[in-house]
């Protein structure tokens, strides 16, 4: 599972404001980490949430928010 921290779900770091299409890239970039993500943890097993010392509750509500939203 790559790691994800609120770092990566908010910020963007090597974006180019200046212009309309990289500010675009950067969007879709941004949420498809969020997509993939938030999948990821949510086909973890009760184990692997064990294993971190929380349960699937403390994870349920990142899990499900739609990749647009931080």
């Amino acid at each position: 599972m790559s790691a994800c921290t609120t770092e990566t779900m908010n910020s963007h770091p090597h974006a180019d404001f200046s212009h309309p299409i990289a500010l675009i890239s950067d969007t879709l970039h941004t949420w498809r980490q969020r997509y993939q993500s938030r999948r990821e943890l949510a086909h973890l097993s009760d184990r692997d949430f064990h294993d971190v010392g929380a349960s699937w509750s403390d994870f349920a509500i990142e899990a499900n928010k739609p990749f647009w939203q931080a």
